[in-house]
């Protein structure tokens, strides 16, 4: 077995792995309220620790040199975006950088609704009244865990503290909420987070809202289109060893094969 080549190859799917997250982060550089992706990555055991060999199949230089890399856990960079006016009075941005705004989601697969969570705060208000998100009209939840229904014809504001008014009667505070842990979350598409087991709502740290902006995307496009430069360039120098050792083999084979 070529063990380099084996090496740079988990070079390449790692340098792949942590491209395609980049990428990803960057062609979301404009999406409202967009959490980034951070990749990681953990180093690989050698061969024969791996598979527990005997000591007898260890090798003590291969151990040194370890078994390559691997994706490790995906985080999530919870840096708030920059926030910017929008002149809506339905549109919120969420002070806190681990809050969220609590949204019901319809599974079509199985006809169920599940509390997702957001940082998206553009709202509006369709035909039957509800307010819901303008990206998907998923329905916003009040702190119940029950969908806001709004008044017709009257115009509605939302105040810092998260409370719903309409012609200066109060009609439901909305709900800002903090997670446990919160890279336990998963994307579930359309910019929300679902939890991966049980609900681990927590109460927010920073309830403050600001009515009538919206956050931005969190992605650094500057920092972004870095990493993904330099991963394309770690890919790419693996790549080329792996052709040096493919070289390599096929002389060894095919030249000093022949040698006698």
């Amino acid at each position: 077995m070529n063990y380099g080549l084996y090496l740079s190859a988990s070079g390449v799917l790692t340098n792949q792995y942590r491209q395609d997250v980049f990428a990803n982060n960057l062609a979301n550089v404009n999406t409202v309220g967009y959490t980034p992706d951070i990749p990681t990555l953990r180093q690989r055991e050698p061969e024969a620790r791996e598979a527990n060999a005997p000591s007898e199949f260890h090798q003590r230089l291969l151990d040194r040199i370890g078994g390559g890399t691997l994706p490790g856990p995906q985080r999530l960079d919870f840096t708030p975006g920059p926030q910017t006016p929008t002149g809506n009075p339905l549109d919120v941005a969420l002070a806190g950088p681990k809050s969220f705004l609590a949204v019901r989601v319809n599974d079509p697969a199985t006809g169920r609704d599940a509390t997702h969570l957001t940082r998206d705060g553009r709202f509006t208000m369709d035909t039957a009244g509800n307010l819901v998100t303008a990206a998907g009209g998923h329905p916003v939840l009040d702190v119940n865990d029950e969908p806001i229904t709004l008044l017709p014809n009257i115009p509605a504001a939302i105040s810092s503290d998260g409370r719903i008014s309409q012609g200066g009667a109060f009609v439901a505070q909305l709900q800002v909420t903090g997670v446990r842990d919160p890279q336990q979350l998963v994307k579930k598409g359309g910019n929300l987070l679902g939890f991966t087991g049980a609900d681990m709502r927590s109460p927010a740290q920073d309830a403050t809202l600001r009515p009538g902006f919206v956050e931005g995307s969190g992605v650094d496009s500057i920092r972004a289109l870095m990493n993904l430069i330099d991963s394309n360039k770690a890919l790419a120098s693996n790549a080329k060893i792996i052709q040096f050792h493919d070289m390599t083999m096929d002389r060894a084979v095919n030249t000093l094969g022949r040698i006698g």
